[in-house]
């Protein structure tokens, strides 16, 4: 189960993706210095980052 920011949870779908070996390397590094817990959720925060972006 996932919650949003407000504690609500939320349905989740999976989405199939393909990366680069050098994006998922910079991801896996990212996950390594503990800055994301596993790389589903370094790729949804970069995703909700797009989106807050393109909806400026």
């Amino acid at each position: 189960m996932f919650f949003d920011a407000r504690g609500v949870s939320v349905v989740m779908e999976t989405v199939q993706i393909r990366l680069t070996e050098r994006q998922i390397r910079n991801i896996d590094v990212l996950v390594k210095k503990g800055v994301y817990p596993n790389r589903s959720e370094a790729v949804r925060d970069a995703v909700r980052k797009l989106v807050d972006i393109g909806m400026e």
